[in-house]
């Protein structure tokens, strides 16, 4: 008898685990579904070709339609000068590699054009360039 519920007990139990690994299949399914139409139409967004048509053939911002721009032809960037800590500056050489031998460094005003403040021609940074 007490073989009987064991087995009849083991049967539920088997049972609702069988529908829990089901309905779980089933929600992770509809999440993927879902996930799936939500992405793919975004990621094809970008795939239009009439749209790099346009943008190749358009003109340059900041430039007037007919070509008579009065600003320089090359827009100028401003170069962001990195920290002295950030690129391990020491006012020592390394290695016999010092500042004055180095292609970024401006001897008139002893300046640095990758790196912020004074530099000292003796100096070394790991942005050290020889000069050709």
């Amino acid at each position: 008898m007490n073989a009987d519920i064991a087995e009849a007990d083991s049967k539920q139990l088997k049972g609702k685990i069988e529908e829990e690994i089901h309905s779980r299949r089933l929600v992770l399914r509809g999440v993927l579904a879902v996930g799936c139409s939500l992405v793919f139409p975004v990621a094809l967004i970008g795939c239009d070709s009439k749209e790099g048509e346009k943008s190749s053939s358009a003109a340059p911002a900041g430039s007037s339609p007919s070509g008579t721009n009065t600003e320089s032809a090359a827009p100028a960037t401003e170069v962001v000068k990195a920290p002295q800590q950030a690129v391990q500056y020491q006012t020592e050489p390394r290695n016999g590699q010092k500042c004055d031998g180095c292609l970024h460094f401006i001897a008139g005003s002893n300046s640095c054009k990758l790196v912020e403040g004074q530099i000292s021609p003796d100096g070394w940074c790991t942005l050290w360039t020889k000069k050709s």
